[in-house]
């Protein structure tokens, strides 16, 4: 993609001395960036890379023209998925991360002391090696000793594995192409098979607003591996909607469902709390229709 020469905005609207950006969520609405500097750019094995220098969000990853992650506000959307799972667990010791390959989840997970182990699987080592290069702050902890880095298909690599993991983590993108099959029963069974038995699924489920039918596909998949699955929103400014959501599921269905966290006593977190763990938990009308529930 020339992202100066972008088809979404005309060149009239393009701010003087620079460029923009545009991500389109639905027939004629979506968000727009002003850019100062393409830092990179390039074509992998899998997936187009950008990552740009924007005017309000600081350095942004835009994987096929979507946009991944930005340095302002990334850190909802990792504490999220991170902390949710994480303190909803007795004692979590070994951890599979399965995408994430900028480095936001691993930084989160890593802020637990319990955490003997951390596999992040990530099919896209280009992905993984400019977060290093340029998103320092997201990347920070990509070489640390406890992290096991494997550059694979996360697909392949649940298979044949033994029940060893205390929590799953998926980061992935959108459910398309090479990222779809992270959305499966087939990928769900697999993955419940490797987390011991009071082990936690935890992935990203897309937003409301414009991924619906999306969302309700995935839950109906999950709750047909995980009975025991629950749903909880965080709000996201460069997402769709700037609403997004997750699942949390246990594999054992006899365990007593309990939002109650334990406590993380951390002063770098920006987003995440108790309080916050608990009202995520609280969906609207419109989002528990989306989900199958009442």
């Amino acid at each position: 993609m020339d992202l100066k020469k972008s088809p979404f905005i005309p060149n009239d609207k393009i701010p003087k001395g620079g460029f923009s950006f545009a991500e389109f969520h639905g027939s004629g609405t979506g968000l727009f960036f002003s850019i100062k500097k393409v830092l990179f750019s390039e074509k992998s094995t899998f997936q187009e890379i950008q990552i740009l220098e924007t005017e309000e969000y600081g350095r942004m990853l835009i994987l096929d023209g979507a946009v991944q992650t930005t340095e302002r506000d990334e850190f909802i959307y990792h504490e999220m998925l991170v902390h949710v799972p994480m303190l909803s667990h007795p004692d979590p010791r070994k951890i599979l991360v399965i995408g994430g390959g900028d480095g936001g989840c691993v930084r989160e997970i890593l802020k637990h002391k319990s955490v003997e182990k951390l596999t992040m699987v990530e099919i896209d080592k280009l992905v993984v090696d400019c977060s290093k290069k340029y998103l320092p702050g997201i990347s920070s902890k990509l070489n640390h000793p406890k992290l096991d880095l494997c550059i694979e298909d996360a697909v392949e690599f649940v298979k044949g594995r033994s029940s060893n993991f205390d929590v799953i983590i998926v980061d992935s993108t959108d459910p398309v192409g090479f990222a779809s099959p992270l959305t499966t029963e087939s990928f769900f069974r697999s993955a419940k098979k490797i987390l011991k038995e009071n082990g936690i699924y935890a992935a990203q489920t897309q937003g409301p607003f414009f991924e619906s039918k999306s969302m309700s596909v995935i839950s109906k998949r999950l709750k047909k591996i995980f009975p025991l699955t629950s749903f909880y929103l965080a709000n996201t400014p460069t997402y769709p909607g700037g609403i997004w959501s997750f699942a949390l599921s246990y594999k054992n269905s006899k365990n007593d469902f309990k939002i109650t966290p334990r406590i993380l006593k951390r002063k770098d977190l920006k987003y995440y709390s108790q309080e916050i763990h608990n009202a995520s938990f609280a969906l609207p009308p419109y989002v528990k229709k989306i989900l199958g529930e009442k």
